[in-house]
Parts: structure tokens; C-alpha cells; sequence
């Protein structure tokens, strides 16, 4: 197969060198640089990348994916887009050749996001932009997606053996991202992920109200179905109320968020979080079981790295322990510990509740 890496960029000289190394396997890299005021371009050029320089304007991420998508010699087999401030890890290529058949047209393949102070993976998923040379084209002015715009069913596959890391500079603006998701659900305002999109944004910016009430148009669109995307916006929804003092519509948009989706464990972290701070034990004990009582993790961006490590357990050591239930507690508190070695405090409040367990009896 012939594999074309293509990318945009602007401004990015740090990581010119490290993304085009990781993608070496490729049978050529390909970028359209849209203004760079430092070297990027050069630097680029200098270990083979082919570049293009032109400015879009008005800018968009999807006319800029699209325009980089040109560059892609025709005769390519598979395009795979990427930023420049990720990396694939070594062996992708054969991975996606082993993955890849005669009527594929895109791949999905696993994504860490971000990477925890201690080094371990943080927020992980999949992605799905590896995809047929023909028949797509970017849609959205940001939060960009591939339409399939192809002859027949679009066949999809899961590349297993694909890693890439996003090692993000966190310097990065996110200005841009605002006012274009706001033209896109102009653009659209009857596409569900726009919308739930530009609400989540709101809450980025502490727009509670603008927040809950665009969610709320989110779960009213027809195409809302989607149960994951629907308890996240659930989840904003509550969380913004409780930024506005309201307690009790926070609990009941929690709540509604576990319901919509119970193969979930994130809505019951947020659960959890509200009724540790309040200290309701009891309840605290009971949404950390639940939580734990789910051991599937999905593969989508809804996934949430907090919810598969040690705090779940840590919330129901804290729930039993407040309870009575010591001994439950101790179990609970061990695991937590065994999840976050480098955790002072959970190695302490093992050996504070094995302590008292001791003492017990």
C-alpha cells in the first residue's frame, strides 16, 4: 500500500522534528503550513516533509484539512491525518497493513490524549482518521470531522497495534475554538454534535447559563441519540448548576446522567464528587459500587481516565469507613493504593483503616 501522512500547522518548530520522525513509516509526509511566523516550514522541509505555505482565510479547520487533503498525490492508497504535536509509536505502519482490507475505508485506532504528572496515561480513546484516499472530505469549521461522501457503505475497521500520543503544548490558545463553534452550529443547528460541542465550550468559559441552556437544546435535536454524548451533556448541565449554587437540580441532572447511560462510569464520579463533599457517606459508599460494578471502559472520547484509576475505589474506602464498614473499607482502600503507588495520601489512608481494623479485631 502507498500511506501518506498529511497534516496543517502553524508555529510549530518544537515539534516539527519529533512528529516527522514518527511518521518515517509512512511512504511521505505532507503539510500545509498556514502562516507560520517562526521555521516550522524549513524545518520541515529539511528532513523531507513536502510543504506547502498559503494562508485560509476566513479561517476554518475543515477548509484547511480539505486544502491539505489535495496535496495527497492521487495514486495514495490510505491518508493519515495528523497534528504535529502527536507521535505515533514505532510499528503503526505494520499494524495498519495487517488491519487494512481490500474495501476498508477508514481505520480506528487508539488515542492518549494526555498523560498524567507521573507519566501515565491520561484521557484515552479512539480515533478515526486514517481513512481512503477518495471519497472524503472534512466538514465544520472546528471540531472538524471526515465525511463519507463515497460510492456505497463505508466500510470501517479497528486497527489494533496503532498507538499515538498527543504530547499537547499547553501554551495553546483555545480563542479560535468559541466563535467557530458557534458559526458551526449556525451552519448546522440541527447536527447534535455541534451543539453539544458549543455547550461544553460555554462551560469552559464559565457560561453556566448559556451552558444549560444550549444543552438543553442538545437533548431536544432529533438526531440526539447517541446515549454517551447525551449523559455528557446531562453531566455539563449538572455541573453548571452546581457553579450557580443549586444543589438540587445539579443532583437531579446527575442523576438523569446515570440513567441515559449505565454502562457509564463518569456520571458516577460526578455523583460521587458532589456527595463526598457533602459528606453523605452512604451515598457515597453506594455510587462508588456502582461505579466499580461497571468494568467495561468505552473506546470514545467520552471516556475519562480519572473513572478507571484509583478514585473510585478511594470514594468507596471513604464511604465504608465513614459507615462502620471497616473491613470493606480496608479492601477499597488497598486498591486505591495499589492503583497510585506514588499517592502519599492513599498509602496513608490504607494504613490508617488497616490500623483500625487491627485494633478492631
Amino acid at each position: 500500500m502507498k500511506i501518506i501522512v498529511y497534516a496543517i500547522c502553524k508555529n510549530e518548530s518544537k515539534f516539527a522534528a519529533r512528529w516527522a520522525a514518527s511518521m518515517g513509516e509512512a511512504d511521505g509526509i505532507y503539510a500545509l503550513d498556514t502562516g507560520s511566523e517562526d521555521d516550522t516550514a524549513a524545518l520541515l522541509r529539511r528532513v523531507g516533509v513536502h510543504v506547502t505555505e498559503e494562508i485560509i482565510s476566513p479561517w476554518r479547520f475543515d477548509a484547511a484539512r480539505n486544502r491539505s487533503l489535495e496535496l495527497v498525490p492521487q495514486d495514495a492508497d490510505v491518508c493519515v491525518c495528523t497534528d504535529l504535536d502527536e507521535v505515533f509509536e514505532p510499528g503503526w505502519r505494520k499494524a495498519l497493513e495487517s488491519a487494512w482490507k481490500k474495501d476498508t475505508c477508514r481505520a480506528a485506532y487508539r488515542y492518549t490524549w494526555n498523560f498524567n504528572p507521573d507519566g501515565s496515561e491520561g484521557h484515552v480513546f479512539y480515533l478515526e482518521k486514517i481513512h481512503r484516499r477518495h471519497g472524503y472530505k472534512w466538514i465544520h469549521p472546528v471540531h472538524e470531522v471526515l465525511e463519507w461522501q463515497g460510492e456505497g457503505e463505508e466500510k470501517r475497521i479497528t486497527a489494533e497495534g496503532i498507538q499515538l500520543n498527543h504530547l499537547a503544548d499547553p501554551q495553546k490558545s483555545r480563542a479560535q475554538y468559541l466563535p467557530l463553534l458557534e458559526l458551526s452550529v449556525q451552519e448546522a443547528p440541527e447536527d447534535d454534535r455541534n451543539m453539544h460541542y458549543l455547550g461544553r465550550e460555554y462551560f469552559f468559559y464559565h457560561r453556566w447559563d448559556d451552558c444549560i441552556r444550549t444543552l438543553q437544546r442538545h437533548l431536544a435535536l432529533p438526531k440526539a441519540t447517541w446515549a454517551d454524548e447525551r449523559c455528557a451533556s446531562m453531566r455539563y448541565i449538572g455541573k453548571a448548576y452546581q457553579h450557580k449554587g443549586n444543589e438540587k437540580e445539579a443532583e437531579k441532572w446527575l442523576w438523569r446522567a446515570v440513567a441515559e447511560a449505565p454502562h457509564l462510569r463518569e456520571p458516577c464520579m460526578d455523583l460521587a464528587k458532589m456527595y463526598y463533599l457533602r459528606k453523605d457517606w452512604e451515598a457515597l459508599a453506594y455510587i462508588a459500587f456502582r461505579a466499580l460494578a461497571i468494568t467495561a471502559r468505552t473506546r470514545s472520547y467520552i471516556s475519562e481516565s480519572d473513572a478507571w484509576g484509583s478514585t473510585p475505589w478511594d470514594y468507596r474506602a471513604l464511604g465504608l469507613y465513614y459507615t462502620g464498614r471497616k473491613r470493606e473499607a480496608l479492601a477499597a482502600a488497598e486498591e486505591a493504593a495499589r492503583l497510585s503507588p506514588g499517592n502519599e495520601r492513599l498509602q496513608k489512608n490504607a494504613a490508617v483503616i488497616r490500623a483500625a481494623v487491627e485494633k478492631d479485631g
